[in-house]
């Protein structure tokens, strides 16, 4: 993909769906990047709501969780997806950064054996749940998984706006407005997105497969507790850092219900693909 004239293209050089939203700013230079989920299960319904000129709501880009794509104004022109923000000094990120919206229910809620979205009040399927505790708040919930081609369709254009626009970091609404928003919450893979995104271009040098089950634990010796259950042999990792025989790593992919999970693990169980 890229970017032109601040629209951005797909890989065949033909421009993304473009639907110019009303509720959009002034022209400004971005300085980070803010990930968002929709609080919603359906592509249809965002689309609709950043049209409305009375919703006082847009971002730049929206995600669906089939890998659609539609922007709502160019990268470089203000929209209305952080609120009252602030981030490293600056108050009101609206005039700082780009908003990108994932198509995602968010925080669920439990009726009967069920889980709800509570914004469109749409039924999630229990394998498309998270049990997991928000940052914010130590409270553990039903949060709606992302799709693998949301997650990867987001880190392509994430890696592509740093890098056009020199973005200074990837952070989350729930960073930027802790106090009042949980987007894009802990079923999102922000740590690992962030690092990639920041600066790991060919993080394929530094990608690894467990040879055999392996203990990932909170710190690097057989001293430290285990994080949770063993990664399956074959299990893809991004080594972040290393520490004697020791490596920190990103675990890229889901284990064990769990995404965005971090730790450490014996190097001699890592293997090339």
């Amino acid at each position: 993909m890229e970017i032109k004239n601040n629209r951005l293209f797909n890989d065949d050089g033909t421009q993304v769906n473009f639907v110019q939203t009303p509720n959009k700013g002034g022209i400004y230079t971005p300085q980070y990047l803010v990930m968002h989920y929709t609080a919603v299960t359906t592509f249809e319904s965002t689309l609709n709501h950043f049209q409305n000129p009375n919703a006082d709501a847009s971002a730049h880009l929206l995600i669906g969780r089939d890998g659609r794509i539609t922007q709502f104004a160019p990268f470089n022109m203000v929209t209305f997806h952080a609120g009252k923000s602030q981030w490293k000094g600056l108050v009101g990120l609206n005039k700082f950064s780009i908003g990108i919206e994932l198509v995602n229910g968010g925080k669920l809620v439990k009726s009967g054996d069920k889980w709800i979205c509570p914004v469109d009040l749409r039924k999630v399927p229990d394998d498309e749940v998270i049990m997991a505790a928000h940052k914010n708040d130590g409270i553990v919930n039903g949060w709606h998984e992302y799709t693998s081609v949301q997650i990867e369709i987001a880190m392509e254009i994430a890696m592509l706006l740093v890098k056009k626009y020199n973005l200074k970091d990837v952070v989350g609404h729930d960073d930027i407005s802790p106090l009042r928003k949980s987007d894009p919450g802990p079923a999102f893979p922000m740590s690992s997105f962030r690092s990639r995104a920041m600066g790991r271009q060919d993080d394929t040098l530094d990608e690894f497969i467990t040879s055999d089950e392996l203990n990932i634990r909170s710190g690097p010796g057989t001293n430290f507790n285990t994080i949770t259950q063993p990664l399956p042999k074959g299990t893809k990792v991004l080594v972040l850092k290393t520490e004697g025989n020791w490596s920190f790593v990103d675990v890229l992919e889901t284990v064990h219900g769990l995404m965005d999970l971090e730790g450490w693990v014996s190097s001699k169980f890592l293997v090339t693909q």
